[in-house]
């Protein structure tokens, strides 16, 4: 009995249309996808110059038929919907069809495949034009590969990426979808390299261990919350660790790897006053939905869903993760304030003074620098103090300026920075001790691309075996104690990059994660100085990742807000 149909068009135009296959990651999402909803325990991908020569994925699920093999290559051909209302509950990774259609227009595809181990079936194709169809010895499951991707397109080809970068975006989703899937062993081949081997384990603690290493699963802890008939289930970091970037937040509905800013801002709220100053949470956060509260027919790579109620999930991960976080012994919130001060005359009730801390507690000499600072005509601002801790607060002619002091201070490292790196002046710093990190599949592509650049900057990190690596020289501008956070980070940045981006991407990385943190209270030296270097260099408007450093407050708005004008 057939299990593939052809949709009929009433029912295809009500799918999420648009180009699927638009590079190899494309291909390789859509084959694995169709390996694990057709129950298969074991997927294994090959491929050959990051999948723009050879893609192979093979897997030991149901299979198909003859006449379900040769159906799949029909447009909106599919096993998993049949009817309007089955759009409303979609319940397995994939249902455009087996995605046959849209690879093979674009590729030579040679798909192999038996339900029983017993008939198999063949079949060749290139683009349109069916080469052979027969009859095969080939045990139960799947295998299709996918040779020269679009060699009928050449101008979709120049396109692509370098063999790495695409490499990196195969692995990272790789890397998902096998986190949702621990009972599937997944291995992966880039020529005769073994990228990753995950046995199946027994749950998803066992699976974080086997992609990330000993020193992730230390700091999580573990969470489980039930509402009605919703739940969430994972894991997220413990009090108050946590890392400098988002790489290691990855969010699931029902299984599929999605992305929604509501996940991101339940995480962040939930975490809010828990963490150490700078550091994001760690999380591998699944929800369990009824399927006719989700929408995945939204976006034609299915990467996006769409909520029936987004309050609903925004308040179900912020329960879960906050009850989570209380559950742990010992916590307490971190306060974003000092310790209260007593207000003075000028500073109202309930204002703390560290608030605003304007000319207030200074030095004889301090004072005396800040009176012989230039004036309105001055080549430079004249500071006034700081606010909130975030803020620098300058006078300059007729305009009140307020900097933001990490923005503001990552445009001077940056300019800096360059100014080193084009002199080929960087100094390094031997570690006394290797400082040893480990390194998820992805981070060890994105050291590989870019040793070189790293190596320039001063970064020596060698391999110790398996996911183990040892940075041994770092530049002299960081903390021993910061070198490992800001590898991870700055291999994370720069994995995918293109080649003309790198060394600005590399160079805003490192600025930024050097450079005065928002919440941090600064002497008067130090903004002087921090004002001072910025009004020198040449864009003072932006920082290097694109966000404003300063706003202008004129005389005249001032004047006319207070009516003097």
């Amino acid at each position: 009995m057939k299990k593939i149909i052809q949709l009929p068009t009433h029912i295809a135009q009500k799918i999420a249309a648009g180009e699927v296959i638009e590079r190899p990651f494309s291909v390789v999402k859509e084959l694995v996808e169709n390996s694990l909803d057709a129950g298969a325990s074991d997927v294994r991908a090959e491929l050959l110059n990051g999948g723009k020569k050879l893609i192979r994925v093979t897997d030991n699920g149901c299979g198909m038929s003859r006449d379900d093999a040769e159906i799949s290559f029909e447009r909106h051909s599919t096993s998993k919907i049949s009817t309007e209302e089955d759009l409303a509950r979609i319940a397995t990774l994939g249902f455009r069809g087996e995605a046959l259609p849209s690879i093979s227009a674009v590729s030579r595809v040679t798909l192999r495949t038996s339900c029983d181990g017993s008939k198999a079936t063949l079949i060749k194709r290139e683009g349109e034009k069916v080469l052979e169809i027969s009859s095969i010895a080939f045990p139960r499951g799947t295998s299709i590969e996918v040779q020269d991707l679009f060699y009928n397109l050449p101008a979709r080809k120049k396109f692509l990426r370098s063999e790495r970068s695409e490499l990196s975006l195969i692995v990272k989703y790789l890397i998902g979808v096998s986190l949702a899937y621990p009972g599937v062993r997944f291995l992966l081949l880039h020529g005769t390299r073994g990228v990753f081997h995950f046995p199946p384990v027994t749950n998803l603690k066992e699976r974080i261990y086997q992609v990330y290493g000993r020193s992730v699963i230390e700091n999580l802890m573990e969470i489980d919350f039930k509402d009605d008939s919703r739940r969430i289930y994972g894991f997220a970091s413990r009090p108050p660790s946590g890392r400098r970037d988002r790489s290691h937040q990855l969010f699931f509905v029902n299984r599929r790897p999605v992305k929604d800013k509501i996940f991101h801002a339940a995480l962040s709220q939930a975490y809010k006053g828990f963490l150490e100053k700078d550091l994001l949470a760690e999380a591998w956060i699944f929800c369990e939905l009824p399927y006719s509260e989700v929408d995945v027919n939204v976006h034609p790579a299915k990467a996006e869903v769409r909520f029936q109620d987004s309050q609903t999930v925004f308040h179900l991960i912020q329960t879960g993760l906050t009850k989570a976080i209380l559950r742990e012994a010992g916590i307490k919130k971190v306060s974003p304030f000092l310790p209260e001060e007593k207000p003075t005359s000028w500073v109202r009730e309930g204002v703390r003074a560290n608030e605003l801390n304007l000319q207030q507690g200074k030095m004889p000499w301090e004072q005396e620098l800040l009176e012989s600072l230039p004036g309105e005509e001055g080549l430079f601002p004249r500071v006034l103090g700081q606010y909130l801790n975030m803020y620098i607060v300058a006078a300059k002619d007729e305009e009140l300026l307020i900097i933001d002091q990490h923005n503001a201070h990552e445009r001077v490292l940056f300019e800096k920075y360059m100014e080193i790196h084009k002199n080929k002046r960087w100094p390094r710093k031997l570690a006394l001790i290797p400082i040893i990190i480990e390194l998820s599949p992805v981070q060890v592509l994105s050291l590989e691309e870019n040793k070189e650049l790293m190596e320039e900057a001063g970064f020596c990190v060698e391999s110790m075996g398996g996911k183990s690596f040892a940075i041994k020289e770092f530049p002299d501008i960081l903390k021993e104690a910061d070198a490992k956070d800001i590898v991870h980070s700055l291999l994370e940045e720069l994995k995918g990059s293109p080649l003309e981006e790198k060394l600005k991407t590399f160079v805003a990385t490192l600025a930024c994660k050097t450079a005065v943190k928002a919440g941090e209270p600064l002497p008067l030296v130090k903004m002087i100085y921090l004002v001072e270097e910025l009004f020198k260099v040449s864009n003072l408007s932006v920082c290097p990742h694109g966000r404003p450093v300063l706003i202008k407050i004129d005389k005249k708005d001032i004047e006319k807000g207070l009516k003097r004008s």
